[in-house]
Order: structure tokens, then C-alpha cells, then sequence
């Protein structure tokens, strides 16, 4: 399951992070946030010990969204050694999110 990351520690869970990270931009009101989130929990267990998943409520975390330039939920974005290297915006299938981790993680 994805866990959740605030804007106070997404410095030390995201940036910080020795693995790549998945950044899942959510809300709770968005729907298609909502039908993704089963998605996203997949992908984390199945990329577990390869590239961490997280979710972030946009709501409740504007500073990180503001800082990425996030006008449209869902957004995820891949970060690798604390740059963006990939980013999706709106619902995707698992696939498509799957091309998206698998082209840059190698």
C-alpha cells in the first residue's frame, strides 16, 4: 500500500530517498484520484524494494504541489535522486503508469 507523505517530510521521504519515488498528487473529492488508488497501492507492492510509492493530498499539502507546478489532479510524478524525471497528469492505466516507472528505472 502507498503510504502517505505531508509536505513537512517530503524533502527527507521523496527527495532524500535512496530509491526512485512515485509521487501519486490526490485529493479525496477528485474521483479519478479515487479510481486510481487501488492502482497505486498495486504498484507499490509490486515495485517494493525498487521504487517507493507515495501519495500526497493536495489539499492538505499545498506547498509540494505549488513547488511542482501541479494545476490538475491526479498528477504523479517520478522523482530519481531528487529530480523529476517523469510525470503524468490525469487517469492513466496501470500499463501506462508501469511504461512510465519501468523506462527510467531500468
Amino acid at each position: 500500500m502507498a503510504a502517505q507523505v505531508m509536505d513537512s517530510s517530503f524533502e527527507q521521504e521523496v527527495l532524500k530517498c535512496d530509491l526512485p519515488v512515485l509521487v501519486d498528487f490526490w485529493a479525496p473529492w477528485c474521483g479519478p484520484c479515487r479510481a486510481m488508488g487501488p492502482v497505486i497501492d498495486e504498484l507499490a507492492n509490486e515495485y517494493a524494494g525498487r521504487v517507493k510509492v507515495v501519495k500526497m493530498n493536495v489539499d492538505e499539502n499545498p506547498a509540494s504541489p505549488s513547488k511542482y507546478g501541479i494545476r490538475a489532479i491526479p498528477t504523479l510524478i517520478l522523482f530519481k535522486g531528487g529530480e523529476v524525471v517523469e510525470q503524468s497528469t490525469g487517469a492513466v492505466s496501470k500499463s501506462t503508469i508501469k511504461e512510465m516507472i519501468d523506462k527510467k528505472i531500468g
